[in-house]
């Protein structure tokens, strides 16, 4: 008798199994941020093909669906996959064999950095570094080329500053690049003191010498640009927005995704060079799972903490300098016209109040009203106060750094003074206007980190949690808003909203967990959140534990 009772409770268990679908993984357990359109939480979802097949209960998704894998979350904080909405993804990874020069506190630290990469790398013939910035330094002045020509006359020098809108080069760089004291460009400034160049170049000013430069192997760029890939999936990146790409650049990451030696989505941003207008306008848009080519990438104007970001009024602490604008206004109006017409996406890098008005203008213009096109002012840094509103007129789109306000808010007001500066960083004021900012960081000019731009916006603080009181604050943004920032609203940037951006059936299974909840954490903790796992299209690609 005991045996039928047992074998008849078998019987029901294996019949209820086999009425349960099939899918290849079941997570519950969790405390998952579904970032779904009513911000809702979960606790479970399954995934078959890559995808979320269902999100609910952890009793709803084990009672409907069956997985040889099911993983106990343990109440673990879930969230999407985080997007990083502006980067300089390629820049990054070629940055890995580069000096560090971030953090910098001085040019003498700068020399001794680059002292020490040399004598550890006596075979390279040139030396690259990036990440200075003089305002760090004694006096905020920019550096001259005096001491590296002493050092290493016989090496090119390239040391970009933390923007990658200035350079620092030598007199051997100089001579490659052809520049001397009557050499002028446009768009750019060659700094000169009594008629000879300091060894800073500017903006436009830089390509005069960065293109006379060799190329890495395809190998070597390959290589440089999976760790690129590690790095990112180390700190919760699932996809990002590549600001600026050639035609030759967004073929091999095509190439590296199709022999499944990349997994990193990228929404890449066109440069509008000839040849890559001519070719994109002819073929239109590219779109894969993991890569989307519908936008071009265009420079309104330069950097604040260089003086290129172009400004109604001068510096104000610079009195006869305006900045300036990297290509005169046809040009820019031009480009919109073309864009417009081939159904890409415009999207302006802008910083001074005078760029943010051109550029805003000029898509008023092709733009006319409401429209979903999408078109996107990168940075939107400063702006003039009646300017906010075309944002909301025109939907167009604010891409903002949330850690670009806490790097440069010790010394934003000297460049601006104490009214204008009020209306630099105003992200809450945008998203007033918009409904949604698309968040970024800007890597490598900022640190890979989402969660340290997490920290910027909701708290306006730095990496020592200063100031006290946050810098700005009517112009925070909520926890929820940050996260949208660099969820959904970071995907509908790139007109991916619906298939990532929030954990929901149907869309790629990206998401990751962190050793707590940032949505509940205090402010002091947040930058110490770790990834503990990181997913792409359900397969994991980051375990901390592994990691260790």
């Amino acid at each position: 008798m005991k045996n039928l009772f047992l074998f008849f409770i078998s019987l029901i268990i294996f019949s209820s199994c086999s009425k349960r679908e099939k899918v290849d993984s079941i997570y519950f357990n969790g405390n998952i941020y579904t970032v779904n359109s009513n911000f809702e939480n979960a606790e479970a979802f399954a995934i078959k093909d890559g995808r979320f097949v269902a999100v609910g209960s952890s009793r709803d998704i084990q009672n409907k669906y069956a997985a040889e894998e099911e993983i106990d979350l343990l109440n673990s904080p879930v969230y999407p996959g985080f997007i990083d909405g502006h980067s300089h993804f390629i820049r990054y990874a070629k940055g890995l064999r580069e000096v560090d020069l971030f953090g910098t506190q001085s040019f003498n630290e700068l020399i001794q950095r680059i002292q020490k990469h040399v004598e550890e790398h006596p075979e390279e013939t040139s030396i690259l570094g990036l990440g200075w910035d003089q305002n760090n330094w004694k006096g905020k002045q920019f550096p001259t080329k005096d001491t590296l020509d002493i050092l290493f006359p016989e090496k090119v020098v390239i040391l970009k500053r933390v923007d990658a809108h200035a350079l620092l080069t030598n007199q051997k760089g100089l001579d490659l690049a052809g520049i001397n004291g009557l050499t002028k460009v446009s768009g750019g400034e060659i700094i000169t003191e009594k008629g000879e160049p300091t060894g800073v170049l500017i903006d436009n000013a830089m390509k005069l010498l960065t293109d006379k430069m060799p190329e890495l192997s395809k190998q070597q760029k390959k290589s440089l640009i999976q760790q690129a890939q590690a790095n990112c999936f180390e700190v919760g990146i699932t996809s990002l927005g590549e600001a600026g790409l050639d035609k030759s650049q967004i073929d091999l990451l095509d190439e590296m995704h199709q022999d499944s030696l990349l997994s990193m989505r990228v929404y890449a941003m066109i440069n509008p060079t000839a040849e890559n207008l001519n070719y994109y306008f002819s073929n239109g848009q590219y779109k894969t799972d993991y890569l989307n080519v519908r936008a071009f990438k265009i420079y309104g104007d330069g950097a604040l903490g260089s003086r290129g970001a172009c400004l109604i009024r001068p510096y104000s602490d610079d009195e006869d300098n305006y900045g300036f604008l990297r290509s005169e206004p046809q040009v820019f109006d031009s480009l919109a016209r073309l864009i417009f017409a081939k159904n890409f996406q415009m999207n302006t890098h802008c910083i001074g109040d005078s760029a943010n008005r051109a550029i805003t203008n000029i898509y008023a213009k092709y733009l006319k009203g409401k429209n979903d096109r999408r078109w996107r002012i990168e940075h939107a840094q400063v702006l003039a106060e009646n300017d906010f509103s075309k944002f909301g007129d025109y939907d167009i789109l604010p891409s903002v750094q949330p850690t670009h306000a806490t790097s440069d808010m010790d010394w934003a007001h000297e460049r601006l003074g104490e009214e204008r500066v009020k209306n630099a960083y105003a992200y809450q004021e945008l998203l007033e206007q918009t409904g949604k900012l698309v968040l970024g960081s800007d890597f490598p000019v900022e640190d890979i980190n989402p969660i340290y731009g997490f920290h910027a916006a909701v708290a306006r603080q730095d990496d020592q949690n200063m100031p006290e009181e946050g810098f700005q604050m009517e112009n925070a943004l909520s926890r929820e808003d940050a996260l949208k920032g660099m969820t959904i609203w970071a995907a509908f940037g790139q007109f991916e909203e619906k298939e990532k951006g929030s954990i929901e059936a149907g869309k790629f299974a990206d998401f990751v967990i962190l050793d707590r909840d940032i949505m509940e954490a205090p402010y002091e903790e947040l930058r110490t959140t770790k990834v503990l796992e990181t997913y792409s299209a359900g397969a994991k690609v980051f375990d901390l534990k592994a990691d260790l």
